[in-house]
């Protein structure tokens, strides 16, 4: 195959992806079809990523083998690791050979121990701002020295891609909660108008009153009074 044409097969390839994961329903489903991807496409045997949550810590989204979680468990427990460089820096980390790398002796020792030889992480980030790294992807293979510069090549293109369908998934998800809330409040303001004989204004003001008093969301206490007709005490 020429350079032409594995160019030409790499762009169809990516396209293909860009559809799968725009059809996503989910942030779970777009991370899946990444990760699969990066098995298919690139030197590796397992694949991996981990995001951040509202909480700023981030946390394990999918992986393709129970080596991986082990993988990320050990550096997001004691926060050192090539994951943890590769999220706070932006900046991608590549290992060679887990047994001869000295950054992390303790992690790479015991990662070794799980058969993984070789590690490519790369950040997934949608802007210049530090706060706007999403997460991390990262690749794996028991064989040493297993990524090239064509692997890594391709994984900044799919990083890229990762990185614009997770933060596109995660505003999607956000606005839905958004419509929920604002459908859920309606109808508890609804019936607290017909039980009461108050307006719109009174029975959100009591809405509100109830969720500052009991520090419930405004969201939960509208679900309450609808599935129970009670308000939380």
């Amino acid at each position: 195959m020429t350079e032409h044409d594995l160019a030409a097969t790499s762009a169809d390839a990516f396209a293909r992806l860009a559809i799968e994961m725009h059809d996503a329903p989910g942030v779970e489903e777009t991370i899946d079809a990444v990760v699969q991807f990066a098995l298919q496409a690139l030197n590796c045997s397992y694949a991996g990523v981990a995001l951040y949550t509202r909480g700023s810590q981030p946390e394990i989204a999918a992986t393709t083998d129970p080596v991986v979680d082990d993988v990320y468990s050990l550096q997001l427990n004691s926060q050192n690791g090539p994951l943890v460089a590769a999220l706070r820096e932006r900046s991608t980390v590549l290992i060679r050979d887990t047994l001869i790398d000295d950054r992390w002796p303790e992690w790479a020792e015991k990662v070794a121990a799980l058969g993984v030889r070789s590690v490519l992480d790369v950040p997934l980030a949608t802007g210049d701002g530090s706060r706007s790294t999403v997460g991390v992807l990262g690749l794996y293979s028991p064989i040493p020295d297993a990524f090239g510069d064509d692997d890594e090549a391709i994984a900044h293109i799919l990083a890229r891609h990762a990185s614009v369908a997770v933060a596109s998934a995660r505003h999607e998800e956000t606005m839905a909660q958004a419509v929920d809330a604002r459908k859920l409040v309606g109808q508890a303001m609804g019936i607290l108008m017909e039980r009461f004989d108050v307006d719109g204004d009174r029975a959100f003001a009591i809405l509100k009153r109830y969720s500052q008093d009991t520090n419930t969301k405004l969201r939960d206490v509208a679900q309450q009074l609808i599935d129970t007709r009670k308000l939380p005490h």
